[in-house]
């Protein structure tokens, strides 16, 4: 009986810990494979440090695919808010090719959650 009310605990415990997780800031996800800091290291994405208004593609990151090396747009609130919903389908939009890759998986932030996502990286100056 003690054994399963603290095998029951622990799952409460670490369902609670994953439900806060999932709601922490936009950071929280990203972290994994950006950094935010000014002068921070790139991680397998690039450092976000001041990303909004720059040329997608023009970080000295040296892992970019093709379609972002040769981006012509820039990373403005539109263009975030539709890559992190879905980088797979943006890209495509934003080069207009049907055949253009990223190396990013879909985040699915859409709506509210791509407005926070947004907001979290204006904040990065």
């Amino acid at each position: 009986m003690k054994k399963t009310l603290l095998l029951i605990s622990s799952l409460a415990i670490m369902t609670i810990g994953l439900a806060a997780n999932a709601d922490a800031g936009p950071e929280s996800r990203c972290k994994g494979c950006h950094t935010f800091n000014q002068g921070g290291k790139h991680k397998t994405g690039p450092n976000l440090f001041a990303i909004v208004g720059k040329k997608a593609g023009s970080t000295d990151f040296k892992k970019y695919g093709k379609s972002l090396k040769n981006a012509d747009w820039v990373w403005d609130e539109d263009n975030l808010k539709a890559w992190v919903c879905d980088s797979k389908k943006a890209i495509k939009e934003l080069t207009g090719d049907d055949h253009a890759k990223t190396k990013m998986g879909k985040q699915k932030k859409c709506g509210d959650k791509a407005e926070a996502v947004v907001a979290f990286l204006k904040g990065l100056k």
